[in-house]
């Protein structure tokens, strides 16, 4: 028999009926600070709201990350479930590819992760997928369950779900030493600096396959993220790695953020490689292995990407940023690889989804077979694309103004409102888009030399400081 209800009964018997703010409901995910903002009865009433949005799935993954508060809201979203009559599949503590992996690789009616990636330790959210690890987002269904939540969503049945806990990490291991040749690897000296979530894990279990001397930095999951917010775009974090890839002469650094979603490279010389190049050095690769294929990337920085996949035959194809907007893509067009400058990397054959592993394997096996190393490469790319990384600009949630006047200064160059605004030159171009997370706007700029690109970046700069 099945029971709805507008109000959850907690532990004590008494009515639950928590205020919950609408603003932790994201573009992507659902995000707050805890316990103010996301908490155990927040996060009950979320999972009640997804299986009533996913008309009751039988299965459903159910994954958590290192952060202190995850196993206390791993246990909410699970009674949430299977109050509802929902099987939880228990994945573990994991990162976030981990649960896309086994959402889809085992044939699952949808999946959550309880998990604020790279956010500071006081916060905590929640992804969500449906089958075949396709994302629930602010288009797809992420404002339905904001809707079922805050109306008072609640649903009961006698014969409640099971949980069942199955280990993913030798399966999952198996399929990310798939897209390469391990015998080809050489074994490389790298700094290893996981954020304190966890990639090192999966590192040291990849390593038994590709050998590899792993200098540690970070390494231990440690929720309270004791150096700070565990995000590898902020430069301050990437200070301590840069001068211990230089210290200990190794061949290079790769860096995670908590959830391991995400990865950089450190060269040997301990210069950061930009997101922008290293989408485009894995177009490269990922088109050496599949000829002619599609290739996406989203319009933050296009010039290294272009150059790389015209070089190599294949086509690409410019996408909003966001993953749910470049998962959807490419399914429709079905390409073999896409890119975000922000460090998100897709891969065709990893269910569509984005993998922080997978892109250091193939970067191995690549310099394995060339006579060049990451610095070589880096080196290449600084040369020839001037870039200036992603600028951060608070300026409220209306943005309206600024695009405007951008578009009124610039009225000779290409307009692209595809994602915010981009505006392209012979030699040089921009796209200034609005935080999705954040009251920002993000402004990117690259050109054919760093002189052009320091001006026109001091322009753009000014004009948007001004408005």
């Amino acid at each position: 028999m099945r029971t709805q209800n507008t109000k959850y009964l907690g532990r004590t018997g008494k009515t639950q009926n928590p205020k919950i703010s609408p603003d932790i409901f994201k573009a992507y995910d659902i995000r707050g600070v805890y316990p103010k903002e996301i908490n155990e009865e927040t996060v009950y009433k979320i999972a009640q709201a997804y299986a009533k949005f996913l008309n009751f799935p039988k299965r459903v993954a159910l994954g958590k990350d290192v952060r202190l508060s995850s196993p206390s809201l791993w246990r909410a979203a699970a009674k949430g479930l299977t109050d509802c009559g929902v099987n939880v599949v228990d994945i573990g503590t994991g990162s976030t590819d981990m649960y896309y992996f086994a959402t889809a690789n085992y044939n699952l009616d949808g999946g959550m992760m309880i998990s604020a990636s790279h956010n500071d330790k006081e916060y905590n959210g929640i992804k969500m997928v449906r089958e075949n690890s396709i994302p629930i987002s602010g288009d797809t269904g992420i404002y339905d369950i904001k809707k079922l939540v805050l109306e008072g969503f609640s649903y009961s049945v006698d014969k409640k779900g099971k949980v069942e806990k199955i280990d993913i990490l030798n399966d999952y291991i198996n399929k990310i030493i798939s897209f390469v040749e391990p015998n080809k690897i050489k074994k490389f000296r790298i700094i290893a600096n996981t954020n304190f979530g966890m990639a090192g894990k999966v590192l040291e279990k990849i390593a038994i396959y590709v050998p590899t001397d792993i200098i540690k930095l970070n390494f231990d999951p440690d929720g309270n993220f004791p150096k700070g917010k565990p995000d590898p775009l902020i430069a301050e974090n990437r200070k301590e790695m840069s001068q211990m890839v230089v210290d200990k002469n190794a061949d290079f650094g790769v860096v995670w953020d908590a959830d391991a979603d995400r990865c950089f490279f450190i060269d040997r010389k301990g210069r950061f490689m930009e997101g922008s190049y290293v989408l485009a050095i894995l177009a490269k690769i990922m088109l050496a292995k599949n000829p002619g294929a599609k290739v996406i990337a989203d319009p933050r920085i296009v010039g290294p990407t272009k150059k790389a996949t015209e070089k190599a035959g294949g086509k690409l194809i410019l996408s909003k940023a966001g993953h749910s907007f470049i998962k959807e893509r490419m399914r429709k067009e079905d390409a073999v690889y896409a890119g975000e400058n922000s460090g998100h990397y897709f891969f065709r054959d990893f269910f569509y989804c984005d993998n922080g592993m997978i892109p250091l394997l193939l970067i191995m096996e690549y310099l394995s077979e060339s006579d060049k190393d990451l610095a070589d490469l880096n080196d290449y790319y600084i040369k020839n694309f001037s870039v200036s990384g992603e600028i951060n600009l608070p300026i409220g949630k209306d943005t309206s103004r600024i695009f405007k006047k951008l578009k009124e200064e610039y009225p000779d160059g290409e307009q692209n409102l595809m994602d915010g605004l981009s505006i392209t030159y012979s030699d040089w171009r921009f796209n200034l888009r609005a935080s999705n997370t954040e009251s920002l706007v993000r402004l990117n700029v690259e050109a054919s030399s760093q002189k052009i690109l320091e001006e026109k970046k001091d322009e753009l700069l000014c004009a948007i400081k001004e408005n």
